[in-house]
């Protein structure tokens, strides 16, 4: 049976161009591409939960402007539930301004927040009802931190499970870390978390240990191309990544999370859920752009036929 998921987080507008290669300080490069769409950590997971199947609520804060109705335009397209949508008066729509290498895929991002990252404790009260009534609370920390802990000040009495994006890091509070039943850093995020550089199996075990110290049940430290460490229920092992060709990593991530909670919401195990994430992540890289480049379910099932373990 699904279960209800809400994501609070950030909604921004995608510039994104291509180019030969990422400039150097004060260097102009020529660029091959330019593609705008919906973004955002916040939104991009979002739409890969919404992708592969889940019931899910996205909460985040726009305005009235041509950047925020790309993503009323999406939600529409697929049939997400906007009524929980924020409006600001007085702050245009955040935007992210994206570099792309189209020979190394690797990327550069500089994000604007706008009025995401204005998101007042009275419209966090307004959201209290449905973040109470989901199963699962997936937050990221590109929105203001003082609405985002109360957030899940919210979920955490409420027993809804937190599932926690601590991307783009910043330091926060270990009373905000310790209301996440699970943690999903990549391995900059968990070093800066930790102090411990991933760049081990053995590392990825401390630093997760660190983390469980913190109060926080389950952690999920993203690899990139070694795949994905999970660490839970006294088991800590690496799952192998899938092999795909990698043309946009950006939004990878987002693409993790979403198909981890859309997974979990399902009443998959979180191994089980880490390998569906996966594979929607794998999909995702394959193609240009951010929350356009997350796949259906269909997609994702027949990668996970094709490649069983």
């Amino acid at each position: 049976m699904k279960q209800k998921i809400t994501v609070f987080g950030s909604y921004v507008a995608d510039l994104m161009g291509r180019t030969p290669h990422l400039p150097l300080p004060g260097e102009t490069v020529k660029g091959s591409v330019f593609n705008m769409g919906a973004g955002g950590k916040g939104f991009n997971q979002a739409v890969a939960a919404k992708k592969t199947g889940a019931d899910v609520v996205m909460v985040s804060k726009i305005a009235h402007d041509p950047f925020g109705q790309i993503a009323l335009d999406m939600m529409n397209d697929l049939s997400m539930d906007a009524s929980h949508m924020i409006y600001s008066e007085t702050t245009g729509t955040g935007i992210a301004l994206i570099m792309v290498d189209e020979n190394s895929s690797q990327n550069e991002i500089v994000v604007v927040p706008g009025a995401c990252g204005e998101i007042t404790l009275g419209e966090v009260e307004r959201c209290a009802p449905l973040i109470r009534e989901s199963a699962y609370l997936l937050v990221q920390f590109e929105v203001n931190i003082d609405a985002l802990e109360r957030a899940m000040e919210i979920a955490h009495e409420a027993g809804v499970k937190i599932v926690l994006n601590p991307a783009p890091y910043q330091k926060v509070s270990d009373h905000l870390l310790s209301m996440a039943d699970m943690v999903t850093p990549n391995e900059t995020e968990a070093e800066s978390l930790t102090g411990i550089c991933v760049d081990s199996e053995e590392a990825a075990v401390k630093a997760a240990n660190m983390l469980h110290q913190k109060g926080i049940e389950d952690v999920v430290i993203t690899l990139g191309g070694r795949g994905v460490f999970i660490s839970s229920g006294g088991q800590q092992r690496i799952l192998p990544p899938f092999k795909v060709n990698a043309i946009d990593t950006t939004g990878a991530g987002d693409a993790f999370n979403g198909g981890l909670v859309a997974g979990l919401a399902e009443g998959m195990d979180i191994w089980q859920a880490a390998r569906f994430a996966s594979a929607v992540a794998g999909i995702s890289v394959t193609r240009l752009g951010t929350s356009k480049a997350m796949p259906t379910r269909d997609e994702v099932e027949k990668l996970l036929a094709d490649n069983p373990l």
